[in-house]
């Protein structure tokens, strides 16, 4: 096994065992709601939006490891970003987890979450670690529905 697999197994056990900004957000004011029927993960994603930054970001759920340390990993890497910058870094890790980068894109630019590259070498599981993601794009436009992607 490589040392970048070893660090990708490492970082998502820990952000699995002990998943950042897990809890519900109560002054949130905008949320969504995820769903993989693949393996049944379940997310609530909770954003704090003031403006066009986000404040806080939080999430809840029941799901896979990679599922649960993709959410807690987005959460510690969005917060004090504008919803511009989101987006922005919303359609890099999209095309990162579906194996897409092709150089079009610095992996550099996606700091701690580049550790989620691997997920693409495993097609089933794009769909765990995409979740969250999904789930935040829908709540960053006030969408509010039940995302499956």
């Amino acid at each position: 096994m490589s040392e970048l697999d070893d660090l990708y197994q490492e970082v998502i056990l820990d952000h699995n065992r002990s998943p950042r900004n897990f809890r519900k957000l109560q002054d949130a004011n905008r949320t969504a709601d995820g769903y993989n029927p693949l393996c049944g993960d379940q997310i609530t994603v909770y954003l704090k939006l003031e403006g066009n930054l986000i404040k806080d970001v939080t999430f809840q759920g029941s799901g896979c490891a990679i599922s649960k340390a993709s959410a807690s990993m987005m959460t510690s890497s969005l917060k004090g970003k504008s919803v511009d910058e989101a987006e922005a870094l919303f359609e890099k890790v999209h095309k990162m987890l579906k194996g897409e980068l092709d150089g079009k894109v610095n992996p550099g630019d996606l700091g701690k979450l580049e550790v989620l590259s691997g997920v693409c070498n495993f097609p089933a599981r794009v769909k765990c670690a995409s979740l969250s993601w999904h789930t935040l794009h829908a709540a960053l436009h006030g969408e509010g529905v039940t995302t499956t992607e």
